[in-house]
């Protein structure tokens, strides 16, 4: 695959706005212009405008297919991931769409990007020639390049591929390459490793496996957690766990650590009754662990052992995720709910309950929307519902 000449891509700025598929059904029309980079070029600075936006000034930036646009970083992790780096050379093994190896290059004065795809490495070693990123590319399988390379690098950075036979996996030994079976080679070139993992990974069980972890950042955009990344030197005690929620923008707007000892140790407080408020933390805290600690750091109730919600008698204006004012606790069941919803309408969240969102609104007899939630949850054994409203923090 050729890149793009200078008319298909003025033609792709000069049709933005249009609708892809409509322009390619239209290439016989404009035998000069490669309608197939049109659409692509096209898909990638809609995408570009919310997942990297600092890209969009560069009109000759090129966007690879839609398969690698999906699988990269987007600009508000890769920020955050170029805070991790220490040192001055870094060589990201699994270059991909390059985003990572373009952040991770704007503070050093040596970065390698390293990718077998020859078609990938044309399109970055073009996009990196045209925002004058200082990246040296190299086309090759980064274990074969890195065995045969006579350099050490403060930092390497690694995203094993999480498709195996076509399935998505989750733990390491299951990515390509393992790396499990690579940390001898890693060692050799790397005084320290930054691994991105599956967000659904084990933290306690990879931390096993790797070993050598100082840090692992649970990393969060908008609530929602995005990536798993561990932190390797080989000196280490034991890790410190990263909670990070960005904006959109890469904005870190929580950040809270802590270690297994310190979460085991915080003295959690516990409620038999929900209070006032109500409060959900968001993705990274649920996924890093930090049950315990929450309630210390807030001075907020936990409502059980396994149901991670807490609640107090009046608001935590800066609480780390969903706010809920409670309205009423209510029996979970249609009966009960019908009278306070005229409407028929609200949101539903299920926390440590037997059915899913899906079940409990065909068992309650709601339609999604409104401005109203239904929480349903546990306290101790008895499975509760509180009807509630959002409270803006």
């Amino acid at each position: 695959m050729s890149l793009p000449n200078q008319p298909t891509l003025d033609f792709a700025q000069h049709h933005c706005d249009d609708d892809p598929l409509q322009l390619l059904l239209q290439s016989a029309r404009y035998p000069d212009i490669d309608m197939r980079w049109v659409a692509q070029q096209i898909e990638g600075l809609r995408k570009a405008k919310s997942k990297w936006p600092s890209l969009v000034q560069y009109p000759t930036y090129l966007y690879p297919p839609q398969l690698n646009r999906e699988q990269s970083s987007s600009e508000a992790t890769a920020r955050y991931k170029a805070s991790l780096i220490e040192g001055d050379t870094v060589a990201d093994l699994t270059g991909g769409m390059g985003i990572d190896s373009l952040f991770f290059s704007q503070h050093r004065s040596h970065t390698v990007y390293v990718e077998q795809n020859a078609t990938l490495c044309e399109i970055e070693s073009h996009n990196f020639a045209e925002i004058s990123a200082p990246i040296q590319v190299v086309c090759d399988d980064s274990l074969h390049w890195l065995a045969q390379c006579k350099q050490s690098f403060h930092t390497l950075y690694l995203d094993p591929a999480r498709r195996n036979e076509g399935h998505r996996v989750v733990a390491f030994e299951d990515c390509s390459p393992n790396i499990l079976e690579q940390m001898p080679l890693l060692w050799q070139h790397g005084q320290q490793l930054l691994i991105k993992a599956s967000p659904m990974i084990d933290l306690a069980a990879a931390t096993s496996q790797v070993g050598s972890v100082s840090a692992i950042h649970v990393v969060a955009v908008g609530g929602e957690c995005k990536e798993v990344l561990f932190l390797c030197r080989q000196a280490s005690s034991e890790p410190t766990i990263h909670c990070v929620d960005l904006l959109s923008d890469g904005t870190v707007r929580h950040h809270h650590h802590f270690t297994r000892t310190s979460e085991a140790a915080a003295e959690v407080l516990y409620t038999t009754q929900p209070r006032h408020y109500l409060y959900d933390p968001h993705a990274a805290l649920l996924k890093g662990g930090a049950f315990r600690s929450i309630s210390v750091w807030y001075n907020v109730q936990k409502l059980g052992r396994n149901t991670h919600l807490y609640t107090s008698d009046t608001l935590v204006p800066d609480f780390p995720g969903r706010c809920f004012e409670v309205i009423h606790q209510v029996a979970p069941t249609a009966k009960a709910l019908r009278p306070l919803l005229p409407n028929g309408r609200c949101h539903v969240v299920t926390k440590n309950y037997p059915l899913s969102v899906s079940q409990l609104q065909q068992q309650l007899k709601v339609h999604e929307g409104g401005n109203l939630f239904f929480v349903a949850t546990r306290i101790g054994e008895q499975h509760i519902g509180l009807l509630c409203r959002t409270v803006d923090t």
